[in-house]
């Protein structure tokens, strides 16, 4: 997830109260996973296996539960427990927001785009050029389509990750806060669900064809001109690449 504009380490530690090893100057350009990290992002590690991996990732900025010499370059946050501080973060700068009407204001919606009734489109969605959205599908905020895409009844574009951590209380969900990204000429099915990043994007990839009934995880690329039959399901964080043919269970 992208800070637009930037936000010094001094205001996010506001929020957290962690103990900041690092620049408090230095300013944070993002929020990521470990697997969608990049350069100028602050990352979170809460567990020994994946400690070297967050200190040697692309991250700028490691929110982390032990005390470490940073390597060079690097800014720590020190936490007693990172995934609920970055769930604090996440929230903070993309927060749930109640919608009070099926259209928000905020949405761009392309020339010549159709909108079939029932349907439900989020805060900052933009839809391109010549669609078809038939009825009772549901958008989330921050979702981008592309040009010339249909997307069939009943189907939902941005539901949460599915992603939880494990206590002594019980799950604690992980709070997503991607996006669902749409290339040109895509078709999806009639109840179909495509779950946002955690952090980053979910992206179809161009002229890409989804069956009725299928699954897209949370933070997955697919790539161009795919078909995938019906009640197909990708797990989260995967890559399939261009020209891919996946048949769907058959009874």
């Amino acid at each position: 997830m992208d800070l637009n504009p930037p936000i010094k380490l001094s205001v996010i530690n506001t929020y957290i109260n962690a103990t900041l090893i690092g620049d408090p100057n230095y300013e944070l350009k993002g929020l990521n996973e470990i697997h969608m990290v990049r350069n100028g992002d602050l990352t979170f590690v809460d567990h020994p296996k994946y400690y070297d991996k967050a200190l040697r990732s692309l991250a700028s900025v490691i929110l982390i539960d032990r005390e470490v010499e940073p390597p060079q370059g690097k800014h720590l946050l020190i936490s007693k427990d990172p995934f609920s501080e970055y769930n604090i973060l996440t929230k903070q700068f993309r927060p749930f927001n109640k919608s009070s009407q099926p259209l928000s204001l905020s949405a761009e919606i392309g020339k010549d785009t159709i909108i079939q009734p029932g349907c439900f489109i989020g805060s900052n969605v933009v839809i391109g050029e010549r669609c078809i959205i038939h009825s009772n599908v549901s958008i989330y905020d921050h979702c981008i389509i592309g040009n010339d895409c249909v997307i069939h009844a009943n189907t939902v574009i941005g539901s949460d990750a599915f992603y939880f951590k494990k206590d002594a209380s019980g799950y604690i969900k992980m709070h997503s806060c991607g996006r669902v990204i749409i290339h040109d000429r895509v078709e999806i099915g009639a109840s179909c669900s495509i779950d946002k990043g955690v952090s980053g994007d979910t992206v179809i990839g161009e002229g890409t064809k989804l069956d009725n009934q299928v699954h897209i995880g949370h933070d997955t690329v697919v790539g161009r001109n795919c078909l995938f039959a019906a009640q197909v399901g990708v797990a989260g964080v995967t890559t399939i690449e261009d020209d891919v043919i996946l048949w769907g269970r058959l009874a």
